[in-house]
């Protein structure tokens, strides 16, 4: 059985558990325990996740699969967002399957929700950013409808990566 929970405050020591243990198990192959560690401790410490929390145009929530916290995902809107600031578009931020959940179809169930979300906001379309050289995460968005239209910057750290901006249209104009 799959469900979903918006986060909220009471939720914060978990969504910062969570944020951590899924970010490391996605990208520690890609760079040493230090960085990372810099990384984790700056992007999803308590007071960063609170602030993200109280933004109204930010929203978090909980994917379960069983009655077993299995990812989230973290959708902006407006000014919220961190690259395009388009009224008629959703941003999906963050994603992630904790390890033990993946190939499970769950991506392709969130995608779904996020969808139905987007449409219900009026939004025209959903973009997201996805590093360059995460070739499945890639794959499995433009399985899900998304096409590469652009490119920006994302820091790890010092470490500068590209990131393809990728875009699914909600209603065709």
């Amino acid at each position: 059985m799959k469900s979903i929970k918006k986060c909220v405050f009471s939720d914060l020591s978990v969504l910062a558990e969570i944020s951590r243990e899924t970010y490391k198990d996605s990208f520690i192959f890609l760079s040493g325990e230090e960085i990372m560690a810099a990384y984790l401790k700056t992007a999803f410490n308590t007071k960063t996740l609170q602030s993200e929390l109280a933004n109204p145009y930010s929203e978090f929530y909980f994917l379960y699969y069983n009655n077993h916290l299995a990812g989230y995902f973290k959708i902006n809107q407006y000014a919220a967002q961190t690259d395009i600031f388009d009224s008629k578009s959703l941003e999906i931020q963050r994603l992630y399957i904790k390890k033990e959940y993946q190939n499970m179809r769950l991506g392709k169930y969130l995608m779904e929700i996020i969808t139905d979300m987007a449409a219900e906001k009026d939004k025209l379309y959903i973009w997201l950013g996805v590093w360059e050289k995460n070739e499945n995460a890639i794959a499995f968005y433009e399985k899900n409808g998304f096409y590469k239209f652009s490119t920006h910057l994302f820091y790890m750290g010092s470490d500068a990566q590209t990131d393809y901006i990728m875009k699914k249209t909600i209603v065709n104009i």
